[in-house]
């Protein structure tokens, strides 16, 4: 069951103010309560919040309780907070909610199955997230029909073995117009349609290639989501800093050697105070 617009606007909501203020030195359960006061009262959202603040005091992750609420929360959304909450995962909790905030607010403009299924098949593309049980979280969205759901199983079992380009091309309209001037007016496919004519000529355009290509070619003349990148940090003030500390100390070295041959090193000068005194 699809949740309805307000609900999704609210989604979007909760993950840009975490994203935002994850970085202010407060828990995740203090930022969970202070935004619950922030939500609209007339949404479902507030007793979710409080239902993985109950969770996270009880077993301090967010992904068994977004689990327990599939009614409320996708598939999609519990196996990206899911992946990353792992201990040996690479995969940023930041970036997680910057996937998730952005997937809201496109659902929450427009319920197109095309886009959603390129924008969560990027974000496991870009961030090296498991295919296999990626896929089957797809699968698995209420956004999809049963045809939908059926062909993202398909892909999951294909993947690796047939290009993904082929698979998209091979359910769209596209395709059936370049079965019927080859067969014949009268040609019927026996599988479901599930892209359009632009589609698939984007996807027969970028056969054999990246499928990063791919979901680019979508955004540019689609106008689908594109998946957030990781920010590189510019730790170029950093790298100076330390370089200044080690020149420092390469001076004081040189320094103790040139007063050594002079005259010896006085070691008095680094007695403290209190041993003079004494």
């Amino acid at each position: 069951m699809l949740l309805p617009r307000e609900e999704l606007v609210e989604q979007a909501y909760l993950f840009q103010i975490l994203l935002d203020r994850l970085g202010q030195d407060i828990s995740i359960q203090d930022l969970l309560l202070q935004v619950k006061q922030e939500l609209l009262a007339t949404t479902k959202l507030p007793m979710a919040v409080e239902f993985l603040l109950a969770e996270l005091k009880h077993s301090g992750i967010m992904a068994t309780g977004m689990k327990r609420l599939q009614h409320y929360f996708t598939s999609f959304q519990s196996f990206v907070v899911e992946e990353s909450e792992r201990d040996r995962g690479r995969f940023d909790f930041r970036m997680a909610l910057q996937i998730l905030q952005k997937e809201s607010q496109y659902r929450s403009e427009s319920e197109n199955p095309q886009g959603a299924f390129f924008y969560q098949f990027e974000s496991l593309c870009r961030n090296r997230l498991p295919y296999d049980a990626g896929l089957l979280a797809i699968s698995q969205d209420p956004i999809y029909s049963p045809d939908w759901q059926q062909w993202i199983l398909v892909v999951r079992r294909q993947l690796g073995l047939v290009d993904l380009a082929d698979l998209i091309y091979g359910r769209s309209e596209d395709f059936v117009a370049y079965r019927k001037r080859r067969l014949g007016p009268d040609t019927v496919t026996d599988v479901p349609i599930l892209f359009g004519e632009k589609e698939g000529k984007i996807a027969f355009a970028n056969r054999r290639k990246d499928p990063l290509y791919l979901f680019a070619a979508m955004q540019r003349h689609l106008g689908y989501p594109t998946v957030p990148r990781p920010v590189k940090l510019d730790d170029t003030q950093a790298n100076v800093t330390q370089l200044m500390r080690r020149i420092e100390r390469l001076e004081q070295r040189i320094k103790l050697q040139e007063d050594e041959k002079r005259s010896g090193i006085d070691i008095t000068k680094f007695y403290g105070e209190r041993n003079i005194a004494d």
